[in-house]
């Protein structure tokens, strides 16, 4: 880890108390290879610096995307070793800016009510299945996206059996996680690559930090329009000659 212009300076209670987490919380994650060792000082003090504290910064924020510490671990170990505190803080807000929105605890009867339905066992499952809930240990308790309990429910009542559903999913995933890691292996070659090479530059920062706020948009944007234009020529492919045009 490169200790940047800083010196280390802060003792572990004053790690803890700026960024606002417990003393055995430090421990733990050095323990765990979260976190570098301290710089041991005079009698045997160890001191932190800002790396630290832009790393605990980075740690909370994949933790509030839902990231356990075992994934949070492999996270980071994939991370260059010499990021400095300003490269951990602009990677933290790009991670912020990908994140999707994050799931959140529900009752069955807020569920319902957001849904504007009563929810049977088997919907329940279909939305597990299209990804929009996961169940818990008690059945009236869920994990909710809710940017797709809209889309969810709409599709409750479309007559695709569950198995199919299931299979979807599963394609559509292992092609979105291709995509994502062919765009990230992009923005890393091509965008922040040249970034930590020009990092003193502050227009240069400034257009990263826009970018990073305008990227998913774009990029998704452009992937359901690339898969909208692929799926329509596909059944059109598929079914046209047969059934006559198929609705764009």
């Amino acid at each position: 880890m490169a200790t940047g212009s800083e010196e280390p300076t802060l003792t572990v209670d004053e790690l803890a108390a700026r960024a606002g987490v417990t003393v055995r919380t430090i421990r733990f994650y050095g323990t765990r290879g979260l976190l570098p060792p301290p710089v041991i000082g005079a009698r045997r003090v160890g001191h932190y610096g800002a790396e630290h504290l832009s790393r605990l910064a980075l740690i909370e924020e994949l933790q509030h995307q839902g990231m356990t510490l075992a994934a949070i671990e492999r996270y980071l170990e994939q991370l260059p070793p010499d990021l400095s505190a300003h490269d951990l803080a602009i990677h933290r807000a790009l991670v912020a800016a990908w994140a999707p929105e994050s799931a959140e605890d529900v009752a069955r009867g807020e569920l319902e009510r957001r849904a504007g339905r009563v929810l049977s066992e088997q919907d329940i499952d279909r939305l597990a299945a299209m990804g929009v809930l996961d169940r818990t240990g008690d059945r009236d308790a869920f994990r909710l996206d809710g940017g797709l309990l809209r889309l969810g429910v709409e599709l409750l009542d479309v007559p695709i059996a569950h198995e199919t559903i299931l299979a979807s999913r599963t394609v559509l995933l292992e092609h979105a996680r291709a995509a994502a890691h062919e765009l990230t292996r992009l923005f890393r070659e091509e965008v922040w690559g040249p970034y930590r090479e020009r990092e003193a530059d502050p227009d240069h920062v400034a257009a990263m930090k826009s970018l990073s706020a305008h990227m998913q948009p774009m990029v998704i944007q452009a992937l359901v329009t690339a898969f909208q234009r692929s799926l329509r020529e596909e059944l059109r492919a598929a079914f046209g000659s047969r059934s006559g045009p198929v609705a764009p």
